[in-house]
């Protein structure tokens, strides 16, 4: 199943159990209240049925949009549902009762929101923001924990044509390029990580470095604005691949820019390098967006590499690694490990007790195997070539 097509079943669930539980409740209350008789029973199931239906509906439509996980946002929308489900499902019941559609009809409806319908309404916020919130949150979560998806994208032909900042161009073996790649993936495959390609684009060079075009926040894409120019059209196709996904998107808008390899998420903090890439106005952007899913953002300077991430990463504990020589300021990380190679400053957490590293750092992935991990290595000299690292390849969602 696609994460788009659960996210619809999961918000139908929701909704499911919104509307069962309204309309069960509302009924047997409203009946208690008027005397609980069969024909009394019968009468307001007919009542509530149309709009325990319609509720269901808005319900499972609004919900694909994520609007349960906020307790207010949820509260709200519970509001409005409840709302128009009660009324237009009060006229449909009325003219389904061969009631012809008039003036004094409609002035009745709009009385009985304080009436009759305002029992189904109260009913159906509260079961919107308790029971449907509940299972919405709790099918996310099972989803998290069972979706492990590594977005990639193919090597152009042009790679060798790619930007570079702070090392000297040297020829591009293009068909180790692609094997290497094809390793790459196939060792993310192999830990339990699905592949998902963003269609190729031969016309731009440093488009395999899809890290820089995606930046995860929770469930969450935000589309970046990379700071080199040549490099912004890449964001078009991995926005359309997040979307069919079924992830929800945000954007880093001009002036704003920001380069994912700029972003290193430790815990709750996403940590963003200021550096060549990535600006001011894309930090408080990221910043901002960072705030509503509950994390912080702290600001690094980068001078001395491309990006925050090719100087520093963390390992599943938090530790921070990284060549001394790449760091502007070491004291910055409470718990930083040095490494006795620069790319053994570069790890893809894998799991809690595994991590993927570059085959040119053999002494640092020795290391971190003393320390109890699993280290996976992979050959990528050719993009390394181009100041690539492990992290540039692929963008775990999980």
């Amino acid at each position: 199943m696609t994460p788009l097509a659960r996210r619809l079943l999961d918000s139908a669930l929701a909704a499911l159990a919104v509307a069962l539980v309204t309309h069960l409740v509302t009924v047997v209350l409203f009946a208690a209240i008027n005397g609980a008789t069969v024909e009394v029973l019968a009468q307001v199931n007919g009542v509530f049925g149309f709009s325990s239906i319609l509720l269901f509906v808005f319900v499972a439509v609004i919900g694909t949009a994520g609007v349960l996980e906020n307790r207010w946002i949820a509260l709200a929308v519970a509001v409005l549902a409840a709302f128009v489900s009660s009324w237009l499902g009060a006229l449909l019941a009325i003219v389904a009762a061969g009631n012809p559609i008039s003036g004094e009809l409609i002035d009745y409806l709009w009385i009985s929101v304080l009436g009759f319908n305002l029992l189904f309404q109260v009913v159906a916020v509260l079961a919107v923001v308790t029971v449907g919130r509940r299972v919405w949150i709790a099918r996310q979560a099972g989803a998290a924990a069972s979706r492990r998806l590594a977005i990639v994208r193919m090597p152009s032909s042009r790679l060798a044509e790619g930007e570079l900042t702070h090392q000297e161009r040297v020829p591009v073996d293009m068909d180790l390029a692609d094997a290497q790649w094809e390793a790459y993936v196939e060792a993310l495959r192999a830990e339990g990580f699905t592949p998902v390609d963003v269609p190729p684009a031969d016309e731009l060079a440093d488009s395999v470095f899809i890290e820089d075009a995606l930046v995860m926040v929770g469930d969450t894409a935000v589309v970046t604005r990379p700071g080199a120019e040549s490099r912004r059209p890449e964001i078009e196709a991995a926005e359309q691949t997040a979307r069919e996904l079924g992830l929800r998107i945000e954007r880093i808008v001009e002036p704003g820019t920001l380069d994912g390899g700029d972003v290193l998420p430790i815990g709750d903090v996403l940590y963003v390098g200021r550096g060549g890439r990535t600006n001011a106005e894309g930090i408080r952007q990221l910043r901002a967006i960072a705030r509503r899913h509950g994390r912080d953002v702290v600001a690094v300077p980068v001078t001395k590499a491309l990006h925050l991430k090719s100087a520093v990463t963390a390992l599943p504990d938090g530790t921070v690694v990284g060549h001394p020589s790449l760091i502007d300021d070491v004291s910055m990380w409470r718990n930083f490990l040095p490494m006795p190679e620069v790319e053994g400053g570069h790890v893809v957490v894998l799991s809690d007790d595994a991590v993927l590293m570059a085959a040119s750092a053999p002494q640092s992935a020795e290391l971190i195997r003393s320390l109890g991990y699993r280290v996976v290595t992979v050959d990528i000299s050719e993009f390394e070539k181009l100041e690539g690292c492990v992290t540039c390849l692929s963008v775990l969602v999980r």
